[in-house]
């Protein structure tokens, strides 16, 4: 009786083992990497969709923001102009005097 129990539990981890093999052996097919790189591609698109619904929301936000300031007759504010105006931001500080392009 003791052989037939301990018979039993060894199948039985024999079962476990092979079917955990066999899953990591088929990761490792060509079918099972495109597999896992068509799940890895699925979700960076889903990523990317994500950003894309968050900068068209900013986006969406900010406009309303400019169009509310233009029905108060508010001027724009443009946080951006000063940098624009300054003489010193430019190439200049990207090139050194000497350097030929």
């Amino acid at each position: 009786m003791r052989r037939l129990f301990w018979l039993g539990i060894g199948l039985a981890v024999g079962v476990v083992v092979v079917r955990k093999a066999t899953r990591a052996a088929q990761a490792y097919t060509p079918a099972g990497i495109a597999g896992g790189l068509s799940q890895s591609a699925g979700g960076l698109v889903e990523s990317l969709r994500s950003f894309v619904e968050d900068v068209r929301i900013g986006m969406a936000e900010r406009e309303q923001e400019i169009h509310e300031a233009f029905a108060r007759g508010e001027a724009f504010d443009d946080q951006f102009a000063e940098l624009r105006e300054d003489p010193r931001i430019g190439d200049r500080e990207i090139f050194p005097e000497g350097h030929q392009r």
